[in-house]
């Protein structure tokens, strides 16, 4: 049987359909989870997608983060399900406290939208395994308040711990500190970016195929634990 991978659903969340097409052509069962339900319907994975959750009022991720669905997200990602959020997943899963720092408006004071090129720093994630320490990859970006920002304290723990997963390379795009363009709790099963995974993973999409190994890496990962 394929691992189930759920897919959250916020009101304004725009690269569900995008998350649930990538995780089917790597070969798992996509699973639509809707925010107003508390049930993750035995999926084995979970994908906050990105987009304008709740239209980004208060705060990017600030009124999703209390969906019902988050609570039994909070929970497993405390048991160790491999959760990633991408773009305003990420936002969402530092609103919940399930990633440090916080993600603010560009420096640029505009919406940027790129192929950007990102170094990977960790391969010691449930979704980086299928990478290598130091590789280049590019993966499409598109945000407008996607600079990451966090105490000295917070970012030299990120630094020392090996929890930054992804940087900004060639430029970059937001004014996130450090280069920053993607880190992990200290599990490694749960992982925020900015850039989107699930838009190059088919030639019809992007210049691409990078953000494939993202979905190998957490199928890896289900199939040993199985």
């Amino acid at each position: 049987m394929a691992p189930r991978i759920g897919v959250v659903t916020f009101p304004g969340s725009l690269d569900d359909h995008d998350a649930l097409r990538a995780i089917r052509l790597s070969g798992a069962e996509p699973v639509s989870l809707w925010h107003a339900e508390d049930d993750l319907h035995g999926v084995d994975a979970v994908i906050l997608p990105g987009g304008f959750s709740y239209g980004d009022y208060l705060r990017c991720g600030a009124i999703s983060r209390f969906a019902p669905v988050m609570a039994e997200v909070i929970e497993a990602a405390g048991a160790g399900m491999p959760v990633l959020g991408v773009c305003n997943g990420f936002q969402i899963l530092c609103e919940a406290h399930l990633l440090p720092g916080a993600l603010i408006r560009n420096d640029v004071q505009t919406f940027v939208c790129r192929d950007q090129d990102l170094g990977v720093e960790s391969v010691d994630t449930t979704w980086t395994s299928a990478f290598s320490n130091g590789q280049v990859i590019n993966i499409a970006l598109k945000n407008g308040e996607g600079r990451f920002v966090a105490d000295e304290e917070t970012l030299d723990r990120l630094e020392g711990e090996g929890q930054v997963v992804f940087r900004y390379l060639n430029g970059n795009p937001n004014g996130s500190l450090r280069d920053i363009a993607g880190i992990c709790n200290e599990r490694g099963n749960v992982v925020g970016l900015m850039p989107h995974p699930e838009h190059n993973v088919d030639p019809l999409t992007g210049p691409t195929l990078d953000g494939r190994p993202f979905f190998t890496s957490v199928l890896d990962f289900l199939a040993v634990r199985a």
